[in-house]
């Protein structure tokens, strides 16, 4: 029987195993196309309307044959239903009344046909109306219609548009498991794409990582010896002696240079074993500005809070670069002669302040300097606030602001 199609070309049904059962139901609707027209041929002989009725007979297999392609089109599968209704009506009334009552199969597949591509109550509709005309027939051809009789043919139209539903319903629940497969697929695909995406992008992010703490441990350390070895340098004919002394600052430097990056290289090896920073935030702080002073020479005024809050490691840190990469560019780029510390903290967030009285930042040094696009980056990633700007004294000011989280952290 013609009436199970699928949401595809027609062409895919070749390719589809499962699909063999709508060529089967095809085969039957042919099957019994064929059987009812071999048990009318015999009682068609030297009847008149023999010839007309071989040819209803040809273009009810006709319909049969382009039913397949009227699925989702509900006006033609209507005209299609109407015009195979009335070959059906005008067969029965043309042949003899032994050959007639076998006609009505021909209704019973058109009822299963419209419970298959039709909704619910069109369908129901059309099996009222098939059986109406079937009572119609039967009075005009018969004179009546048996109460037995009757019942077997009200049974027939509820089975077979019983089976045409069923055959939708099992339609309809392939086409969305076809259509959740491939969905799935699509998800799947998209899982991979993102999943190589997310590892590009870890791997990127830690190349990032890797190249800030190395630019902030050396970068501060080294730029302090390259100042000494150039005073040294100068010293070395009228002053020798200060110039060995800047030369053993130098020595200094380059060992605690040295040691920060063995201890930076561990804490990223194993940053649960420990600290980068030695002791307290303010601690280290002090500790780099009483170095730094003592290498270049400049006087930094520091202010330091009491008592500073619990904060992270990576806040630490961050304060702790902050300040290293700022009093490095008060030395290489500022030309100032002095400069400011300030370390503040309240219950919601701490914020670092370096300023100086030197030229300022030029737009080259602000956009381009690797330390300071490091320092951007680490405030982005703890939701803090970066800026550089003019600075009271009449120089450059870096201000980093940081939000305390409220976790459990050390500032021993």
């Amino acid at each position: 029987m013609p009436f199970l199609a699928y949401n595809r070309p027609m062409t895919s049904f070749i390719r589809h195993r499962s699909n063999y059962s709508f060529w089967l139901l095809n085969a039957a609707a042919y099957l019994t196309w064929l059987g009812i027209l071999v048990s009318a041929l015999p009682e068609l002989e030297g009847e008149p309307n023999r010839t007309l009725v071989l040819v209803l007979f040809g273009l009810f297999f006709v319909g049969l044959s382009v039913y397949a392609f009227l699925e989702e089109r509900p006006f033609l599968v209507h005209l299609y239903l109407l015009y195979q209704l009335i070959i059906a009506v005008t067969i029965s009334m043309l042949v003899p009344e032994k050959t007639a009552s076998g006609i009505s199969t021909f209704l019973f597949i058109l009822s299963a046909q419209a419970m298959l591509f039709l909704p619910m109550l069109p369908g129901l509709a059309l099996i009222v109306v098939f059986i109406l005309v079937t009572l119609g027939a039967s009075f005009f051809a018969f004179d009546g219609l048996h109460a037995n009789d009757f019942v077997a043919i009200l049974g027939g139209y509820l089975f077979f548009g019983t089976f045409g539903a069923g055959l939708r319903q099992a339609n309809e629940a392939r086409q969305h498991s076809q259509e959740l497969l491939a969905e799935l697929q699509t998800a799947h695909e998209q899982l991979k794409a993102y999943t190589s995406q997310a590892q590009q992008l870890a791997v990127a992010e830690e190349r990032n990582r890797l190249a800030r703490e190395m630019h902030d441990a050396l970068g501060h350390r080294l730029t302090v010896a390259v100042v000494q070895l150039e005073g040294a340098q100068r010293l070395i004919p009228t002053n020798p002696e200060r110039s060995a002394s800047m030369i053993e600052a130098m020595r200094a430097q380059l060992k605690q240079a040295l040691a920060e990056l063995r201890q930076t290289v561990s804490a990223l090896r194993s940053p649960e074993n420990g600290s980068v920073l030695p002791g307290s935030l303010a601690t280290a702080v002090s500790h780099l500005v009483q170095t730094f002073q003592e290498a270049t020479g400049l006087p930094v005024h520091m202010t330091l809070p009491d008592e500073l809050p619990l904060l992270p490691e990576a806040h630490r840190l961050a304060l702790y670069r902050a300040a290293q990469e700022s009093l490095t560019n008060v030395q290489r780029h500022a030309n100032a002669q002095q400069a400011w510390l300030t370390l503040e903290a309240n219950d919601e967030q701490v914020t670092l302040t370096v300023a100086d009285d030197g030229q300022g930042f030029h737009d080259e040094v602000a956009d381009g300097r690797f330390g300071l696009v490091g320092l951007h980056e680490r405030t982005k990633q703890l939701d803090g606030v970066f800026a550089l700007g003019q600075a009271e004294q009449g120089g450059a000011q870096l201000r980093l602001q940081l939000p305390i989280p409220h976790v459990e952290a050390a500032d021993a």
